[in-house]
Parts: C-alpha cells; sequence; structure tokens
C-alpha cells in the first residue's frame, strides 16, 4: 500500500498509457467494425478499389491523407450519408488519427446499411508509420 501511494502519478501514467493502446480497439469492437492493418488495407484500396474515407477534422486532413480519400469530418458524417449512397456494397476503409474515430464512424455507416465496412487500425499514424505516402491535395 505504501509503494501506491509513494507512486501514484507512475501507477496512474501506465493505466493511462494501457488504456490509450487498448481504446482504438475496444471503439471498433463495440462500433461493429472490421478492423484492417495497413498491408490489408492496400490490399482493399488497390484490388477492389475500397474508398477511403477520412473522418478527421479539415486541418487533421489538410496536414497529410491517403491519396483520393474522401473526406467527411465524424461530426458531419450523419449529414452526408447521402453522398455516400453509391459504396453501400463496395468496401470503404475509414480512418482517422488513431482508429476511435473512424471506429465511431464505421458503428454510423453500418447502422445505414453499409456492409463492407472496414477501419484502418491505428488510423493514419499507422499509415505513416508504415512509410504509406499520403498527399496535400
Amino acid at each position: 500500500m505504501a509503494f501506491m501511494q509513494q507512486n501514484i502519478w507512475l501507477i496512474l501514467t501506465v493505466l493511462t498509457s494501457g488504456l490509450m493502446l487498448v481504446f482504438p480497439n475496444l471503439f471498433s469492437k463495440m462500433g461493429g467494425a472490421n478492423g484492417l492493418d495497413v498491408p490489408d488495407a492496400v490490399k482493399l484500396i488497390n484490388h477492389e478499389n475500397a474508398l477511403v474515407l477520412d473522418v478527421r477534422e479539415n486541418s487533421e486532413f489538410a496536414s497529410g491523407h491517403i491519396a483520393n480519400a474522401r473526406h467527411i469530418p465524424l461530426g458531419q458524417l450523419k449529414n452526408s450519408l447521402d453522398t455516400l449512397e453509391k459504396y453501400k456494397d463496395q468496401p470503404i476503409v475509414v480512418n482517422c488519427k488513431s482508429g476511435a474515430r473512424s471506429a465511431m464512424a464505421c458503428g454510423v455507416l453500418r447502422k445505414q446499411g453499409f456492409t463492407k465496412v472496414y477501419n484502418l487500425n491505428g488510423g493514419i499514424t499507422a499509415w505513416q508509420r508504415a512509410q504509406m505516402p499520403t498527399t496535400l491535395k
């Protein structure tokens, strides 16, 4: 007990770090989304012409995104579903910065009948860590 009292900040830091690692996976499972790692996402994009849907905010998207990504911030997704209607039965790879917001977006899409929705595990951060290209245009 004395150890915990003397090291409370260390313990809280470890717990917070652990939660941050698990958080995107929890949202992915709650949203009903299938998680994809970067190589599998690339296969879907290249071989099945998957739509890449980036749900980050405008400034995040402007700082670099996956080529040809469709940008709809998460807060605007429900009001923009009609623009995605033609992709209802096509693969959609949803990304954000780390995977949490995109998991929520996957849940929204699934509830609206989109059948092939995938969450990019680790988001654009994982994409960049894998040294995959991003674009500013």
